[in-house]
């Protein structure tokens, strides 16, 4: 049995529904309905809806030490999107930035692997036994099956952001209309958020749960199971 250290405060777990409501859904519903003359204005809806993806990552950050990397999303997020209909700027912009974002991840995790860096295995390493199954394999002589495997893993996920630009791009020009400022906007910039949820969200989340069965699946291949590998 694993002691814990009295003199180390317990990191928090974090509820992914809370996340996804304070970080996405309450930020987007108070953009997209309350941000105008009736009821908050655009410069008060804005702050508005920054204010909680914020403090929600200031919260967690004092509690666990440790910036909150979905609120930063999310903060950005909403403040590109939030600035373009404030100022006005020109619809196009939003274009860009709904494709630029997941595009720009999928380069960096692409990018990453091409340059022997690999973003997914120091996110693994955090919570697998790398080492350990590294010397399985080694004892098989099949020492660069699992890098292999992570690898594949890498540029899969790499194109699922690929493939998400693109969904995003089809439904920013498809679905916006009208100018940032405007009630048509607005009223656009919604259906769009709320259509991503099954065009763009639901397949994303079907190819990350293929692409981590893909990966783990590779550990039958050296007799080990994922208990047998996760850090303690």
């Amino acid at each position: 049995m694993s002691e814990s250290n009295p003199g180390q405060p317990k990191e928090s777990k974090e509820n992914p529904m809370v996340n996804l409501l304070i970080n996405l859904i309450i930020p987007t519903v108070i953009m997209m309905k309350f941000s105008n003359d009736k009821y908050l204005g655009n410069v008060g809806g804005l702050l508005i809806a920054l204010s909680f993806p914020l403090f929600y990552g200031l919260l967690d950050f004092f509690k666990n030490k440790k910036a909150n990397f979905f609120s930063i999303i999310g903060l950005v997020n909403i403040l590109l999107t939030g600035g373009i209909g404030l100022f006005k700027l020109d619809k196009n912009l939003m274009v860009v930035k709904e494709t630029a974002i997941p595009l720009l991840f999928g380069l960096v995790i692409a990018g990453s692997e091409m340059m022997n860096k690999p973003l997914i295995k120091g996110f693994l390493s955090n919570i697998l036994d790398l080492e350990k199954v590294h010397q399985a394999f080694i004892g098989l002589g099949k020492s660069d099956h699992f890098e292999l495997k992570m690898k594949r893993s890498s540029y899969m996920l790499a194109g699922t952001f690929f493939l998400s630009a693109i969904l995003n791009f089809y439904l920013a020009v498809t679905i916006l209309k009208g100018e940032p400022g405007s009630e048509e906007f607005t009223a656009s910039l919604g259906k769009m958020t709320v259509l991503s949820f099954p065009v763009i969200t639901i397949p994303m989340t079907i190819m990350l749960v293929f692409i981590l069965y893909y990966l783990f699946s590779g550990l039958k291949d050296a007799d080990l199971t994922l208990e047998d590998v996760v850090k303690q």
